[in-house]
Order: C-alpha cells, then sequence, then structure tokens
C-alpha cells in the first residue's frame, strides 16, 4: 500500500484549484473580450450602409464650355483615380512595403500579427507593426490613430467588413486615393501632380517608389523633399530595396534605380484659370449648394465660357491698359497728387514718403445673344493685384453708353430717325438749384441734324432734348425692360448716362438689339454634375422675353450701326473689324469712365476703361480712344470660326431717301439726301418743303415741328 505524503497531496490539490481558478479567471477574461468585441462590432463599427458609401473628399473643378479646366477648389487637394489607371509597378510597390499577402488574406493577416508580437515582445518595444493595407484604410477613413487596444480591435473588425464588402481591387483603390502624400496632395493623382508634373500612369518605377516612401509619414518625409534631394532618394531607395527583396526587380536593377538622382518637377504654380468668372461661380455655387458640397463634394460644373476668347480678351484689356500706364506715367510726374499716391509707412533715402502710380483699370464682358452665354469675363487687370470684380460688383457711370436707352424709347414711342432736332446751347431752370448748361464733348454746338447724326456723333444736346420730349421716367421704364436693376435717377442728366449701372448688365441689355427685341439673361452655367455624374442643375432652357418689337429692335440696331460705320465708334473699322455691327461708345464727365459697347448678330461685347477712384484718364480721352482698341481685337478672336452674317431685317420695316434738311421724302431739288428706315405703318409721306420740286404735290406749311427753335441761340427748358 502506497502512502501519500499529505504535504505533497495539500501541494497538489492548491495547484490543482490554482489551475482551474486561473482557466476560470482566463474564461471570464476570453468573455469580457469576447463581449467587448461584440459590442464594439455591434455598436462602435461603421454600419454596411457606411462601408457601401465611403465617399472621400473630392475637389470642385470648374470647366468652360469647350473642357479647358478653369479652377479647383477643394479643402483637399484629391481626383479619383481608377484602378485601371494606375501603373502596376505602383500596386506591387504598395504591397511590397506595406504588406505582401494582401491578395491571400480576409483583411488581417494573423500569422503577420504573431510575427509582429513575437519581434514586439523580444525586444520590449514596437519595432514591426502588423497593419494590412485594408487596416489602415479602415483606420484612415473610420477611425483615429490613438494607439489603444480597443482601436486595434475596431480597425481589425472594421476591416474585416471592408473585405466583406469590396474587392481587393477597389481596396487598393480606395487606399491610393484617400492617402495624404504631404504639400496638400491627397490621392495618388494629385500627389503625381505634385511632385512630378505627371499623371499616374505616367510615373516610372522610382517615382512610385519615392511616393509610396511617403506614405511611412507624408508630413515627415516630404517637408523638405524638393531642397534636400538626398532626403528623397532615401525615401525612395526604402521602397526600391522592399521592391528587390520581394524579387520585383533583380539586384542588378536596384542598384540602377538606387543611384539615380531624384529629380521633380512641381507644375507652376498658378491663379486659375478665368480668375475673375471662376471666383462668380465659387460663390454661387457657395450659396446654392453649401461649403461641404463646394470644396468637399467634388463637383463638375461646366461653364459657359469659351476658353480662346477668354484669353484673347485677357489679352487686349492687358496690352491696351499697358499702353495707357505709359501714357499717364510719360505724362504726369512721379509725385503729381492725382495720378500717385502714398505708400504707407515708407520714405526714400531722402526721408519724404514714397509714391506710386495709380494702376489703369480695365473690364471686358462677352455674351452669346442667342443663348445669354457668357463666352468672357476679366473684371480688372489683376485677381491678384484686386479681387473686386469690376463687371458684377461695380456700379460705374455709362456717359453716353446710356443714350441708346434714350433713343429706344423714342422709336418705340413715335420719333423717327430722319427727325430734326437741334444742336445749340441749353438752359435749364431747376427750382431749388443752379441753372444747368450741358455741353458736348468738344464744347461747340453743330445746329440741326437728325436723330441718327446725333446718336452717331454722340451730341449730347440732343439726347437731352429728347429725353425731355419723353420724360425720364419713360425712359427709366425702358431700361429696366431691358435689364437695368440699379437706381437710376430720374433728371434730365439721365439721358447722358449720369447714373450709375453695373457693366454686365448694360452689356445684358445691349443683346436685346440684335436679339429682335428679345432679353435673355446671361448666365454662367450651363451644367452642375455630382461626383457620379448625376446632373444637379441643367439650364439648357433658354429663357426668353418679348421686351422690344421687332420693328424698334431693328431701328435701333441700324442708328447704332452708323456709330460703328461713321461715327464715334468708327476706329473698330480703323482698326480691321469688317462685319455688321452696331455699338455706342460712352465717355463720362471729366474723361473718367471710357466705354464700348458693341454687337454683332451673334455677340455683344463691353468694354470699360478707368480708374477705380474716378481719377480722369486725361483730357480728351474718350471711348473711342482705349475701349473700341480692345473691343475689336476681342471681337476679331472672338468671330474667327463663325460664319458672316448681317442683321435679319423684320416684317414692317421700309427704307425711304430722305431729305436731311428736312427731314422728309427727298424730292429731286434736295442736295443732302440718305437712305433712311422706319416702319412701314410709320412711314412719310411729305415730301422736303424746303426743295419743292415741279409737277410734285408739295403739302403747304414749313417745318416748324422741328424740336427747338432755330431762330434763338439757346433753349430753355423747365423742369
Amino acid at each position: 500500500m502506497k502512502i501519500i505524503d499529505p504535504a505533497k497531496f495539500v501541494y497538489s490539490r492548491r495547484v490543482r484549484y490554482s489551475g482551474i481558478i486561473l482557466l476560470v479567471l482566463l474564461g471570464i477574461f476570453l468573455m469580457i473580450v469576447g463581449y467587448r468585441t461584440y459590442r464594439v462590432y455591434q455598436e462602435d463599427l461603421p454600419s454596411f450602409t457606411s462601408l457601401h458609401n465611403i465617399e472621400p473628399s473630392l475637389k470642385t473643378r470648374i470647366y468652360s464650355s469647350d473642357g479647358t479646366l478653369l479652377q479647383d477648389f477643394y479643402s483637399e487637394n484629391r481626383v479619383i483615380t481608377p484602378y485601371k489607371q494606375m501603373p502596376r509597378h505602383l500596386i506591387d510597390m504598395l504591397m511590397a512595403v506595406e504588406d505582401r499577402e494582401f491578395f491571400n488574406h480576409w483583411g488581417v493577416n494573423i500569422r503577420r500579427v504573431f510575427g509582429a508580437l513575437t519581434i514586439n515582445i523580444t525586444n520590449w518595444e514596437i519595432v514591426q507593426g502588423a497593419s494590412t493595407i485594408t487596416q489602415q484604410l479602415s483606420r484612415m477613413v473610420f477611425l483615429d490613430r490613438k494607439e489603444t487596444l480597443e482601436r486595434k480591435i475596431k480597425e481589425a473588425l472594421t476591416a474585416v467588413k471592408l473585405e466583406r464588402t469590396y474587392s481587393k481591387e477597389e481596396i487598393i483603390q480606395m487606399y491610393l486615393n484617400q492617402y495624404y502624400f504631404g504639400w496638400g496632395a491627397y490621392g495618388i493623382s494629385a500627389a503625381a501632380r505634385v511632385y512630378f508634373d505627371k499623371k499616374p500612369e505616367e510615373l516610372d518605377v522610382g517615382e512610385c517608389a519615392f511616393l509610396v516612401g511617403l506614405l511611412k509619414g507624408p508630413s515627415r518625409y516630404s517637408a523638405n523633399v524638393f531642397e534636400d534631394p538626398e532626403g528623397a532618394q532615401r525615401v525612395r531607395n526604402r521602397s526600391l530595396y522592399a521592391y528587390y527583396d520581394w524579387g520585383r526587380i533583380t539586384r542588378a536593377q536596384y542598384d540602377s534605380l538606387s543611384n539615380m538622382p531624384m529629380e521633380f518637377h512641381r507644375p507652376t504654380e498658378q491663379f486659375g484659370r478665368a480668375p475673375y468668372f471662376t471666383e462668380e461661380i465659387r460663390l454661387y455655387l457657395l450659396n446654392k449648394y453649401g461649403e461641404k458640397a463646394l470644396y468637399s463634394g467634388g463637383l463638375n460644373v461646366i461653364t459657359t465660357l469659351d476658353w480662346d476668347i477668354q484669353l484673347a480678351a485677357e489679352s487686349a484689356l492687358v496690352q491696351q491698359l499697358d499702353l495707357e500706364q505709359a501714357r499717364i506715367e510719360g505724362r504726369y510726374p512721379p509725385d503729381h497728387p492725382s495720378y500717385t499716391l502714398v505708400l504707407p509707412d515708407t520714405v526714400d533715402s531722402f526721408g519724404n514718403p514714397i509714391r506710386i502710380y495709380k494702376k489703369v483699370q480695365g473690364a471686358v464682358i462677352s455674351i452669346e445673344n442667342a443663348t445669354g452665354n457668357i463666352l468672357a469675363l476679366v473684371g480688372g487687370r489683376s485677381f491678384q493685384e484686386s479681387k473686386w470684380n469690376r463687371i458684377t460688383q461695380a456700379t460705374l457711370t455709362p456717359g453716353s453708353a446710356f443714350k441708346p436707352f434714350v433713343y429706344t424709347t423714342a422709336m418705340d414711342n413715335g420719333f423717327n430717325p430722319s427727325d430734326i432736332f437741334f444742336d445749340n446751347s441749353l438752359k435749364l431752370e431747376i427750382p431749388g438749384a443752379p441753372d444747368w448748361r450741358p455741353h458736348n464733348f468738344d464744347n461747340e454746338f453743330m445746329g440741326e441734324m437728325t436723330l441718327r447724326t446725333g446718336l452717331a456723333l454722340s451730341r449730347n444736346l440732343i439726347a437731352i432734348k429728347l429725353l425731355l420730349r419723353l420724360g425720364p421716367e419713360q425712359v427709366i421704364f425702358y431700361a429696366q425692360k431691358m435689364g437695368i436693376t440699379t437706381p437710376l435717377r430720374a433728371n434730365p442728366s439721365l439721358a447722358i448716362g449720369t447714373s450709375e449701372v453695373k457693366p454686365i448688365e448694360l452689356t445684358s441689355a445691349y443683346t436685346v438689339f440684335p436679339n429682335g427685341g428679345i432679353k435673355i439673361p446671361y448666365r454662367f452655367i450651363l451644367k452642375v454634375m455630382d461626383r457620379y455624374g448625376n446632373i444637379l442643375e441643367d439650364n439648357s432652357n433658354i429663357q426668353k422675353e418679348e421686351v422690344l418689337s421687332a420693328q424698334t429692335a431693328y431701328i435701333m440696331v441700324n442708328l447704332l450701326q452708323s456709330v460703328v460705320d461713321e461715327g464715334t465708334g468708327r476706329n473698330a473699322r480703323n482698326l480691321g473689324f469688317s462685319r455688321p455691327a452696331g455699338g455706342k461708345t460712352g465717355t463720362s464727365d471729366s474723361f473718367c469712365d471710357n466705354w464700348f459697347q458693341g454687337f454683332t448678330p451673334q455677340i455683344t461685347t463691353g468694354v470699360w476703361v478707368g480708374f477705380d477712384d474716378k481719377t480722369s484718364l486725361g483730357e480728351n480721352q474718350t471711348g473711342s480712344a482705349n475701349a473700341v482698341p480692345i473691343w475689336t481685337k476681342v471681337m476679331i478672336a472672338a468671330h474667327s470660326t463663325l460664319p458672316i452674317m448681317d442683321f435679319e431685317i423684320p416684317d414692317g420695316i421700309t427704307f425711304l431717301d430722305i431729305c436731311l434738311e428736312s427731314g422728309k421724302l427727298a424730292t429731286d431739288r434736295c442736295s443732302k439726301v440718305a437712305r433712311e428706315i422706319y416702319r412701314t405703318t410709320a412711314a412719310p409721306t411729305e415730301t422736303c418743303p424746303l426743295h419743292p420740286s415741279a409737277g410734285l404735290y408739295v403739302r403747304p406749311g414749313s417745318p416748324s415741328d422741328r424740336y427747338g427753335n432755330p431762330e434763338d441761340s439757346s433753349d430753355v427748358y423747365h423742369f
């Protein structure tokens, strides 16, 4: 009989009990971990809906109508590159460095986890990670970077979910499009552009190695790469060695690639194309779709802009403004109080404040008549120097460019181009104010003339007398119908454009003439699409409103053709623009605001030149001198591919030979005869009473229906 030692028996029982207790505790621990894992899986992990709707922040891209990229707006500089457009060595390089068994695991590499755990325990510090590409993606998209057990559990479980939701190729695509590569580049497309000015598919092996190497620490490794090519080479070579170690290149290839110098080709920094135009787009999108959609939503916006015409407008404006600037600086000394300004907190070697010349500014807008599409918009000399958009934001004095609204009102209310007015002095007695004696540009009077001649030569006194006959309120009514929304003052000086207007509205209103009396609102955007190509906004429908009769509109076209062919706008002909065109120059008082608004059957373009602070451009500096040259260059470029067209004559229009001295039907004794335009229903039937012809019936009477008194040296009006 075997005798059991009581002490050993007690010890054995204690060991068994301790083992049982440890097993129980381990079981409880595993239950707790399992329960916590279950709760994390159920409550804290992203839902399958979230997994199915991973939407990285994408830039909004603004395009011209011909597909030219104008501008990007973004919080993260990212453009999605499809998996098929990624070079094979980029994908293999990524796996060589980060996850060589990527295509063989289900989100978590268990063998790698235990291997890394053993190495880290052996070294008593974390020297090796075990996160797969999928785990890194789950952390990047859904989690944070806190080094906690709970986050590691979430990361692993989310990776499993991702693998159940997406293919391996889709995970690689999301990974390389999500990751930050430094220098504001989010995703491989932006990184290829920022560092090498290439598309992803154009990257070579060494460039792919460098970009993959950045993923280990983009902020740290990318900080000085452009100034430290040797440091950039070390980043690249670490990836190349992993690529060699994985067997994707030979030792000879590795040695050759690793010894090559790093060459970066950063894209030229630009402020974006057509910045004044795209800023209007940005403000519109921000107001309609919100900040998140604008800067992160990946919208694609097709605008109305024609890039070739825009380039021509920018070039023509800068060239003319440089000429004007040189003229100013050559005529006025550097200390002139009107044309120079003091730089704050600066002095020269003598202690005197430093002065610089003010900048002559200008603006151009071109609109397609049939659609209202804005084809070109330049809001100033330089967007970087001044973001103030003089086309859309400024209210400027139009001067004589407003006169067509006066004449339109007249033509629509019984007046004819052949009506005789007197260009003579005028005194307006205004209660409670000094008498007003307006003058012409040349401070001279030319006597009697037809309304056509008065408009062609831009005679102020003719326009003022015409407005007084019509009433300023009626002129305002017509201007507003045609698209002017700024407040217009109902006084006699309205006739010569003393009330401010927005250039964009003035140019748009002029399109009513070649459009046959139809107002078509101007527009910036043709289409807005979301990141998936779904159309959010489609402006293909053109809104039309008849605001003038076709006859009135054509009579005004015909009158404004005289301005270009033989009046103040004839400089356009001298400079080589030969197509049928009409328009009107404008020069405000003291030569501050210079204009030309002109149109063909296809396009209307408006030009303004001046100083922002209303400083005079100088004596005799008119719209004909400095706005017409810009207009001509823009319109020549804009029509380079368009067919030559003439203005369509509507029904109800007739042409007759008229005596310019009487404004009546010409006889064979009239020496000054011109072909004139009328509504058929309002065509004159009286022959010239000043030059009666034998055998023709001459209606008795004298030309007493002229407006103004030829016997007096001046007219007096009470207003």
